[in-house]
């Protein structure tokens, strides 16, 4: 499905949010109409502007700074806005052809998200998996297959499920048949303001790139996608790329000079053009990869939307 478009002009958005990701009944938000972000200092707009290049280089203690506490209201007002219609607005004003849209259950489930993309093919879902509620995995998962879903998400910190659980290798086991990527939040990062009970919401550790890369190790003829290249671990993923040929990373949240360091790492096969809208904003994202790649027409293509077609069989 073309969809109408100058191969040149392609683009698939590898990592998206319908609906609130943070907070239960998150589904609900996708279907009303006439949302707006609530009017703050957005430091990740700010961050945007300079192509990300001050948060290219700030390491673990940048999580107890006043910027990540502007960056934490940020985020939250971002959340609130993830509605279809906006969702579908944005994708219009980037040029984005289709985009992926991930599930954080419980809040967000695939269901969720199968609502919009069963009369929207512009829009990809993946499933996820309720570890609150349990159930057979390899039934939810299939059912899931079934109706569309062409990916799998996993989000160790907002879920509070380790990467290296029995219940996540369980997961990953069952849904490894269907050669469809897996794409997990890797990064320590925190989410809710101090003014919450966070303990009962996330584990930020739980987001650290050793688990993930066990879990890699484990799985080798599983696709993984590293969501965010493992925020400030990077160099540690950067490490064992090499000798683990079944990661890909998406290039969220990061400048032209390190999204330039992800593809020269790794080649232009599995680097993967992303936002996370609406953590953040489509068109940045895209004038960040285009200056990665110096607008070299090969590379542009095969990060922009190539590597997506392959690993979502489109």
């Amino acid at each position: 499905m073309n969809f109408g478009v100058n191969e040149m002009d392609k683009i698939i958005d590898m990592h998206a949010h319908l609906g609130d990701i943070l907070y239960p009944g998150g589904g609900n938000l996708i279907f009303r109409k006439g949302i707006k972000k609530k009017a703050i200092i957005d430091i990740v707009s700010i961050s945007e502007f300079f192509d990300h290049r001050f948060a290219d280089d700030a390491g673990p203690d940048y999580f107890g700074s006043f910027l990540h506490r502007l960056e934490l209201k940020s985020s939250m007002a971002r959340n609130a806005i993830g509605s279809e219609e906006n969702f579908i607005q944005s994708m219009d004003e980037a040029g984005i052809v289709q985009s992926v849209s991930l599930p954080v259950p419980p809040n967000v489930n695939f269901a969720d998200i199968n609502e919009v993309a069963e009369r929207n093919p512009r829009v990809i879902p993946f499933t996820g998996f309720d570890f609150s509620m349990g159930g057979n995995a390899e039934k939810i998962l299939r059912n899931d297959v079934a109706q569309g879903a062409r990916g799998l998400k996993l989000h160790p910190v907002l879920q509070r499920e380790k990467t290296t659980s029995k219940k996540t290798f369980e997961v990953v086991e069952a849904f490894a048949q269907y050669d469809f990527p897996i794409l997990l939040h890797t990064g320590i990062c925190y989410y809710y303001n101090s003014s919450e009970d966070k303990t009962t919401r996330e584990i930020p550790e739980y987001g650290n790139c050793e688990d993930f890369i066990k879990l890699v190790k484990s799985f080798p003829k599983v696709k993984f996608i590293a969501g965010h290249a493992c925020i400030w671990e990077w160099p540690r993923l950067k490490e064992i790329l090499a000798k683990l040929k079944n990661i890909y990373v998406d290039i969220t949240f990061r400048g032209p000079r390190k999204v330039k360091e992800l593809i020269d790492v790794m080649g232009p096969d599995r680097v993967l053009f992303a936002s996370d809208w609406p953590w953040g904003n489509r068109k940045p994202a895209v004038r960040i990869l285009e200056k990665a790649c110096k607008f070299e027409k090969s590379i542009m293509k095969r990060v922009f939307y190539e590597n997506a077609e392959e690993l979502l069989k489109l």
